[in-house]
């Protein structure tokens, strides 16, 4: 049998982005159809070049270049800040990479996508999904638009998220031709649908993030059963930089006497949070992240995939906007989109809520997880369907 080729972004030193590449393979094992990540090495080059020239292109918009200011950061801060400094985020780095080597069906490497397209026949299909592999300035970039998949070969888009709610007129012209061909697309959020539904007047599936497709328990079967901690603990997880979302914390801090646990600058370098947590872990890959959400009193987030691990883990949990508003750059959306199918949008915060109040507040997790389940259901369905279609034998399970 030929394998499935995906086409994920499991290399990003990014939690929320190996996990879904990881589920995405999981899900296909499970299912035992052979698969495989296509390897990235040696695209990584002219997909690096073409963001960074749509970034350039954008240097107009102040929204966007405030949200690369934060990379400019972190940046400057592995150049300028001490040897610890550097030293931690290259601890956590070999954690990515050692995640990224060891729980994937990596190909063959190929020195361009025109390569993987003239061996695009020794796959059965290719799939692509999901996490935000639609921005603008992947558009650009040309790969997880599966142009370079030749016509007769089955693709299909799993719960990809095009991470806004609006594209750029150029972008959005691009995406109404990689779009329409696709064989079968389905999305991740409903502005996802919207979009599509404006570009090529095709209604498709929102299916969930392949991360939701397992439960807690069965992502215990990957993640120590022991505790990173042996204390109680608020576990915090905030990619964006927002005083009022720390400040709600430690209001949290002062109510429960839990200490404070954060992964700091994941996506910036944030000075302020230097003195912000009690402890400040840096061997974390996502393994541990998992671990340190599943075992935690309470979290805090502006992340969508902390947000999907907590309710997967039935944790007491805040999830604030990390951006203050729905600019061509927000990512709020996916975020609405999540906590709306479970009937939590209460849990979506600004930072200057009251404390002792939502403190009060109880999750009816009996409810969440039977929705949760349902999409889950939905999902799997979807996905077999198209599998049957296409003509690729599986194992339900």
């Amino acid at each position: 049998m030929k394998k499935l080729a995906l086409v994920t972004c499991y290399f990003q030193p990014n939690y929320g982005s190996q996990l879904q590449a990881y589920a995405t393979q999981l899900l296909f094992d499970k299912l035992n159809i052979p698969n495989e990540t296509i390897c990235i090495d040696g695209l990584k080059k002219k997909i690096k070049s073409a963001k960074y020239k749509y970034f350039l292109s954008r240097l107009w918009d102040i929204n966007t270049v405030k949200d690369k200011l934060a990379t400019i950061r972190k940046v400057w801060a592995l150049k300028t800040k001490s040897n610890s400094f550097k030293q931690n985020i290259a601890e956590r780095n070999r954690m990515f990479h050692s995640f990224a080597n060891t729980m994937f069906h990596i190909s063959e490497y190929y020195n361009s996508k025109e390569d993987i397209g003239k061996k695009a026949n020794n796959y059965s299909a290719f799939i692509v999904g999901s996490d935000q592999l639609w921005l603008p300035s992947n558009i650009e970039a040309d790969y997880y638009t599966l142009n370079f998949v030749p016509i007769n070969i089955p693709k299909i888009a799993f719960a990809t998220s095009f991470g806004i709610s609006k594209l750029p007129t150029k972008q959005a012209k691009k995406a109404s031709i990689f779009l329409q061909r696709l064989d079968y697309c389905s999305v991740r959020e409903q502005s996802g649908k919207k979009l599509v539904k404006e570009l090529i007047n095709r209604d498709v599936p929102v299916v969930c993030d392949p991360t939701i497709l397992f439960s807690a328990e069965e992502w215990a079967d990957i993640v120590p059963s022991n505790r990173f901690y042996n204390e109680k603990y608020l576990f915090c997880y905030f990619l964006g930089n927002n005083p009022i979302q720390r400040e709600f914390v430690k209001k949290v801090k002062k109510e429960t006497g839990y200490k404070i646990v954060q992964l700091q600058h994941c996506d910036e370098y944030i000075k302020s949070d230097e003195s912000f947590s009690d402890y400040a872990p840096y061997n974390v890959g996502p393994v541990e992240f998992v671990q340190l959400i599943r075992d935690a009193e309470y979290v805090f987030t502006d992340s969508f995939h902390a947000t999907v691990f907590s309710l997967l883990h039935g944790k007491n949990f805040f999830t604030f906007r990390r951006y203050n508003n729905d600019s061509i750059v927000s990512t709020n959306g996916r975020l609405y989109s999540l906590l709306s199918l479970v009937d939590l949008e209460n849990r979506m915060l600004q930072g200057n809520e009251d404390v002792k109040n939502f403190l009060l507040k109880k999750i009816d997790y009996n409810v969440v997880h039977r929705k949760l389940n349902d999409f889950r259901i939905f999902t799997k369905n979807w996905i077999m369907q198209v599998l049957t279609e296409i003509g690729i034998d599986y194992d339900n399970y």
